[in-house]
C-alpha cells in the first residue's frame, strides 16, 4: 500500500466527535448473548484497555439477562415467527455509510404503510418480542439525543440498521471491528460476499431471514430496511427475498471519505473496548469501499429495472420531493400522493439541520480516492466535482 494511506498522518488527524457519548449510555454490545460475547472477547484475546474493563463488566452482566430473555422469547414466539410468511418483500436502502442513507430511511418511513426496525429492536433482537413494553423507554432515557458523529437525532424509537441486530444475534459482522478497533478488521468478506465460508454464509442467511420474519410478525407491515453493508449483498438479498427492491444512494466521494474519517474514530471511541489509535484508518476506508462496490456492481446485474434505483444525495437534498416521487415511480410503489403531506412536513421540520463541516483532504488522499474509486466516480457522475 502507498505511504499516503498507511496510516492517518498527524496533519490529517480524525476530527473529534460532534457530540459526546455519555458513559452511562448502553453500547450496542449490551444486546448480545453471553456465549457470543465471550467468544468475541476470546477471539481478540481479551485485549481490553484498562479503562474499558468496567464496560466489559456491564456488557457481560447484560448478556446474562439477554440470554435468559432469549429463552423466554423462543418459548413464547419461536414457532409463531417460524410460521410467519414474508408476503411483501422488504425495500432495502443501500449505499456507503456517509452517503445519506439515514436521512433517506427517515424520509421513506413517513409512509405509514411500511414499518422499520427501531434502535431498540436492533439492540435487543434476542428478546424484543417479550421486552418491548418494559425496556425501550428506559433505554431511550439512557441514550443521547443526537448521534455522536453528526447532528442527526437518535433514540430507542428511531429507525436503525439491521446489521446491528445481526451482530447482537451472534452473526459475524464487519461491525465487530468497533469492539476492538486496534485489531485487524474482521469479516471484510461480508462486504462483498466473496469467499465467505459456507457455514458462515448459511448462518448469515438464516439470521437475516429470522430477523425479517420476526419484524414482519411484530409489525404486520412490509419493511423498509437500511444497512450500508447490504450494498455488496444485493444478489444474496434478492435470492432470500424474491421481489425485494433496492434504493441505492451515492454521494461525492471526497465528502464520503472525509465524513467516514470522522465516523469510525467516533464510533470506535464510543463503542470500543480499546482506545482507538486509528492506525491504517485511511486504508480501511478505501478498502471497505472497494469491497462494497465490487460486490454491488457484480451483483446488481441480476436485478430487474423495477427492483433498483440510483439516486444522488446531492439531488435528494436539492429536490427532495421530486426524488422521492421518482423512487416510487421507478420501483412501482403506489400511493405517493397519500404520503406527500407527511413528507413535506418532515422535510420542513429539518430545514434548519446543519451538516458537519469536513477537513480539507491532502493531495495524496485525493489522488488515492481518484485512483481507487474511479469506477464509482465515473459511473455516478462525480468526475467533474471536487
Amino acid at each position: 500500500m502507498s505511504d499516503a494511506v498507511k496510516a492517518t498522518r498527524p496533519t490529517d488527524k480524525p476530527k473529534a466527535a460532534t457530540n459526546t457519548y455519555p458513559a452511562w449510555s448502553p453500547r450496542f454490545w449490551h444486546g448480545m448473548l453471553l456465549g457470543d460475547w465471550l467468544r468475541l472477547l476470546a477471539r481478540n484475546r481479551f485485549r481490553v484497555d484498562f479503562l474499558r474493563w468496567g464496560l466489559v463488566a456491564t456488557v457481560t452482566f447484560a448478556t446474562v439477562i439477554n440470554s435468559v430473555l432469549r429463552i423466554v422469547q423462543n418459548i413464547l414466539f419461536g414457532k409463531k415467527v417460524a410460521r410467519t410468511e414474508i408476503v411483501q418483500p422488504p425495500v432495502f436502502i443501500i449505499g456507503h455509510w456517509r452517503s445519506g442513507t439515514t436521512y433517506l430511511h427517515e424520509l421513506l418511513v413517513q409512509d405509514e404503510r411500511f414499518a422499520y426496525p427501531t434502535t431498540y429492536e436492533c439492540f435487543a433482537p434476542n428478546h424484543f418480542l417479550v421486552s418491548r413494553r418494559a425496556l425501550p423507554w428506559f433505554i431511550h432515557l439512557l441514550l443521547p439525543k443526537q448521534r455522536p458523529m453528526d447532528n442527526m437525532l437518535a433514540g430507542a424509537y428511531y429507525p436503525q440498521e439491521d446489521e446491528f441486530a445481526l451482530g447482537n444475534m451472534g452473526c459475524p459482522t464487519p461491525y465487530w471491528r468497533m469492539v476492538f478497533p486496534n485489531e485487524p478488521p474482521c469479516y471484510l468478506e461480508l462486504l462483498d460476499m466473496s469467499g465467505v465460508e459456507p457455514n458462515l454464509l448459511r448462518r448469515w442467511k438464516r439470521d437475516m431471514v429470522w430477523f425479517v420474519r420476526a419484524m414482519t410478525y411484530y409489525k404486520r407491515k412490509p419493511l423498509i430496511l437500511k444497512s450500508p453493508p447490504h450494498t455488496g449483498r444485493v444478489g444474496v438479498l434478492a435470492e432470500l427475498f424474491p421481489g425485494a427492491k433496492f434504493i441505492h444512494i451515492t454521494r461525492n466521494p471526497e465528502t464520503l471519505f472525509a465524513s467516514t474519517r470522522r465516523l469510525w474514530p467516533t464510533l470506535d471511541m464510543a463503542q470500543g473496548l480499546q482506545v482507538p489509535r486509528n492506525e491504517y484508518l485511511d486504508e480501511y476506508i478505501l478498502e471497505a469501499f472497494e469491497r462494497m462496490y465490487r460486490g454491488f456492481e457484480s451483483q446488481r446485474t441480476s436485478l430487474a429495472p423495477n427492483q433498483i434505483i440510483d439516486i444522488r444525495y446531492e439531488d435528494l437534498v436539492a429536490d427532495t420531493m421530486g426524488q422521492v416521487e421518482r423512487i416510487y415511480r421507478q420501483l412501482e410503489i403506489d400511493g405517493f400522493e397519500t404520503v406527500r403531506d407527511r413528507l413535506e412536513a418532515f422535510v420542513g421540520g429539518r430545514k434548519d439541520y446543519k451538516p458537519n463541516r469536513h477537513e480539507e483532504l491532502s493531495p495524496e488522499i485525493r489522488d488515492a480516492i481518484r485512483r481507487r474509486w474511479s469506477g464509482y466516480i465515473e459511473k455516478y457522475g462525480y468526475a467533474h466535482e471536487h
